[in-house]
């Protein structure tokens, strides 16, 4: 697949700096959704990038070193918890795109987008599947998925017990099991099930 198919169609109309938009974390039960908005240069190749979902993490890594220093231009967006819980999931992740583009130290002239429709003030392409259709997209993935990863690791050496270097937040059978073992830490999303039973569980007092 031709993942510069978009951006050329773009370099035809005269628009070089076009900004791809992705996020990571959507899923979890714990932890931000973080997005990233990146800038590549004109035409710009990096052997093997593709959607972050599917390269190992190793791979991901060295795009990420690769990406920061290469990228005309990226930005990183972060929407905690509490404000997930406080507008819901879909409006919070709009939220952290919207704050990666606002961070990009050059502004885009279009923007191309992992499905999700933006309301800018330039002109957007919404993608479905756009991380494995938009190279731009999936640097982008790629900068959002490490950068929320690595937050990961970081609580993990907080709180061991509960195992978020190996499910990153999201709802494996260990993760619950440690959630009701352990309790529900303040960075949880409380309007998540099973999050959300287990907490009003607690509190009627029921074991």
């Amino acid at each position: 697949m031709d993942l510069l198919e978009y951006e050329r169609d773009l370099y035809d109309k005269g628009i070089t700096l076009i900004a791809g938009v992705d996020e990571a974390g959507r899923g979890p039960l714990c932890g931000p959704v973080v997005a990233a908005a990146c800038i590549l240069p004109k035409n710009y190749e990096l052997e093997g990038l593709n959607d972050s979902k599917k390269l190992t993490e190793k791979k991901r890594d060295k795009f990420y070193e690769i990406l920061i220093k290469e990228a005309v231009a990226y930005g990183v967006g972060i929407a905690s918890p509490k404000r997930i819980d406080e507008i819901n999931i879909y409006a919070a992740t709009k939220e952290a795109m919207k704050e990666a583009i606002g961070n990009l130290k050059v502004k885009p002239e279009h923007v191309l987008i992992d499905a999700m429709p933006l309301e800018l003030d330039v002109e957007t392409t919404s993608i479905i599947k756009g991380d494995a259709k938009s190279l731009s997209i999936a640097a982008a993935s790629v900068i959002a998925k490490v950068t929320r990863d690595r937050m990961m690791y970081e609580l993990d050496k907080k709180y061991p017990e509960y195992g978020f270097a190996s499910h990153k937040g999201y709802p494996t059978k260990k993760h619950i099991e440690a959630v009701k073992k352990y309790g529900v830490l303040d960075f949880y999303r409380f309007t998540f099930s099973p999050i959300s039973d287990i907490v009003k569980k607690d509190s009627e007092g029921v074991k």
